[in-house]
């Protein structure tokens, strides 16, 4: 973890990693400890609890402070996975609007989250519109993530569907200060990645011996060992501007300024 992360830390230890790597340093230190005050309800959660059910009517959002979320849907008694959090991401401000969610959340592996009360989103509209603003920010990245997913979903075999949900976790994960220089660890099993992908458990094992056997990438217990990173995103088609924190896509100093007007 960088110096710089470490510091927010201790400063914010709920809400430190909040859109690390993109916005943060658009946000003032009035706004930062405006919503690590507003993240101050904190719980632990277990591997395989579910945080929300789909349906359920939803008066709080969660900010993930340690672990990884799944936002899951079930259909004829499987289980799909359409998206994952990983430690500083708002997680389900969606339901602020929604107030029932069409998806499930679930813990995977041992979890820490700050609760915010929706209230509390509400008077921050009122009164400090930038930081709403940066809120807004952060549900539409999910949106993002979501359409690359299902772009990719289309385009690419198993072997690289996999490289791809690889090369997009590791990006995110070092956003956030927990990244390593060879790869990640995480509470991934074949059977998530296999969710992730949709594909069977059978074929997501023949996909991982497949990268393996290339040298693309090695995924034991969770941790994920890369030996050459752009080998792993030429062979993914991955290319991180859809994460908004580089390239063509990334919003640059001074593009949203503090009053919230662009």
């Amino acid at each position: 973890m960088n110096n710089a992360i470490e510091a927010e830390l201790r400063r914010f230890p709920n809400t430190g990693r909040f859109l690390e790597g993109r916005l943060r340093s658009a946000m003032s230190e009035e706004e930062r400890q405006r919503l690590e005050d507003m993240a101050s309800i904190v719980e632990r959660h277990d591997h395989g609890d579910r945080l929300i059910s789909r349906g359920s009517r939803c008066d709080q959002s969660t900010m993930l402070v340690e672990g990884f979320m799944l936002r899951t849907l079930e259909s004829d008694g499987k289980r799909f996975v359409v998206s994952f959090h990983v430690p500083g991401d708002f997680v389900d401000l969606h339901c602020f609007a929604l107030k029932r969610l069409d998806h499930n959340i679930d813990c995977i592996g041992p979890c820490k989250v700050a609760s915010v009360p929706h209230d509390e989103i509400i008077r921050t509209m009122r009164e400090a519109p930038h930081l709403a603003h940066l809120f807004w920010f952060s549900t539409l990245l999910d949106a993002a993530m979501h359409r690359e997913w299902i772009l990719k979903l289309e385009q690419l075999k198993t072997p690289r569907r996999i490289a791809h949900v690889f090369a997009e976790i590791w990006r995110r994960l070092e956003m956030v200060g927990l990244g390593y220089p060879d790869g990640f660890e995480t509470p991934l099993r074949q059977s998530d990645v296999a969710e992730m992908c949709g594909a069977t458990p059978i074929h997501t094992n023949r996909a991982i011996s497949e990268l393996r056997r290339l040298g693309i990438a090695d995924f034991h217990r969770g941790r994920v060992t890369v030996r050459d990173r752009a080998a792993l995103e030429r062979y993914a088609d991955f290319s991180p501007d859809y994460l908004y924190g580089e390239g063509g896509l990334q919003v640059r100093e001074g593009e949203l300024s503090a009053d919230g007007r662009p």
